[in-house]
């Protein structure tokens, strides 16, 4: 009798295991993305757990300006737990894949050096860009954004489940902002 529950569960499990494997999609970078509509003003809706933002408790967003020498501009900031707001600057760059920028925090005489180079890969981006999903190759980054400071719950969770099939720990985000 237990040999044979033991055999139904394995059928069952290699029955399952194509079906659970087929939703799963990739961990990459849009392939199409306006720079110049992604420029402006970013507010956080989540993140994954960072050494960088253990200090943020809300009020986080992200500025990006374009450069003269192509370049972008990024200006993070956040709201503390005293009350304070903290601020970082960077400099994105592009790279041959559209949605697959590098980010750096690190001063400009360091830019020759590749691993201060951080990567930002948008996953996902809304078609009128009003909110966007930045991850990372080893998935140990992950942010949704939005151009408004709240969002619907159903959008949150639709964009959730998404990064979840990409593999990011999502029961791990850290809500920066509001759901409606």
């Amino acid at each position: 009798m237990r040999a044979s529950r033991t055999l139904v569960l394995a059928w069952m499990a290699m029955l399952a295991w194509p079906a659970a494997h087929a939703q799963s999609l990739a961990n990459a970078p849009v392939q199409q993305l306006d720079l110049k509509r992604y420029l402006g003003q970013w507010h956080e809706i989540a993140h994954l757990p960072m050494f960088f933002q253990r200090q943020c408790v809300d009020n986080i967003s992200a500025a990006y300006r374009a450069l003269p020498d192509g370049q972008v501009s990024v200006h993070n900031a956040c709201r503390t737990r005293d009350g304070e707001m903290d601020a970082s600057d960077g400099v994105a760059r592009t790279t041959p894949v559209a949605g697959a920028l590098k980010v750096r925090f690190a001063p400009s005489w360091l830019a020759w050096v590749p691993w201060v180079w951080a990567d930002y890969w948008v996953l996902d981006v809304d078609p009128e860009y009003r909110w966007a999903v930045v991850g990372s190759p080893s998935r140990n980054y992950l942010w949704v954004l939005s151009r408004d400071a709240h969002m619907q719950r159903s959008q949150f969770e639709a964009l959730r489940h998404r990064a979840q099939l990409r593999g990011y720990a999502t029961e791990r985000l850290v809500m920066s902002a509001p759901l409606d």
